[in-house]
């Protein structure tokens, strides 16, 4: 399911503390990715993007939540993105062991996006790789990032995502055709960030 009926789909997944699938990103040639609000992030979810998705697992976040963390942009300008903007890698200060487990990943993020996180609470390099937002979300960048923060926070479930990349068995990374089988097996729902800029733009109309 895509198009509106899938936006409206993932959205209620999201809500549910559920994973969705964003397709679309315009920076990084079509690439599809995994979604859970950072929030509702378990280590089953975790180890799910791990199994099916098989890209980096990555953090989400808004700004201010960057500022918050003390993070900043690997590197400040565009052009050497490849469609990511990536802040240091991190782990949580206290509570994990090696870091890289799905318990301790989920531990991290949750750690990460707490109400009176700091830069404190967290250490460097780590195994959960945040990214920074734009401001103005999809209608600013066009991007998973910025797509997986306006999905969580239509749905009501925070300003922060966790995401994954999805790569074929092959080693390529996946296309929406590639997916059918994963789709169909789990319920994921596909919210394309084409409509998901259609949507914002119209209630900004």
């Amino acid at each position: 399911m895509t198009g509106a009926a899938g936006l409206d789909a993932a959205l209620a997944a999201i809500a549910a503390g559920r994973m969705a699938v964003i397709a679309g990103d315009r920076l990084r040639g079509g690439d599809i990715d995994l979604m859970i609000a950072a929030e509702a992030v378990t280590p089953e979810a975790i180890n799910f993007m791990a199994t099916h998705g098989r890209g980096l697992i990555c953090l989400s976040v808004t700004p201010e939540r960057a500022a918050q963390l003390g993070l900043t942009l690997v590197n400040p300008g565009t052009e050497r993105q490849t469609g990511r903007p990536f802040a240091r890698s991190i782990e949580a200060a206290h509570g994990v062991s090696t870091g890289i487990s799905a318990a301790d990943r989920a531990h991290t993020v949750r750690v990460a996006i707490a109400p009176g996180a700091s830069n404190a609470d967290i250490h460097s390099p780590g195994h959960v790789f945040p990214l920074i937002a734009q401001s103005g979300g999809v209608l600013t960048r066009a991007s998973a990032c910025e797509a997986s923060i306006d999905l969580a926070r239509l749905a009501g479930a925070g300003d922060a995502a966790v995401i994954c990349s999805i790569m074929r068995d092959d080693g390529e990374m996946a296309r929406l055709e590639d997916i059918g089988d994963l789709i169909a097996a789990h319920g994921l729902a596909v919210a394309e960030i084409g409509e998901l800029i259609a949507r914002l733009e119209r209630a900004d109309a």
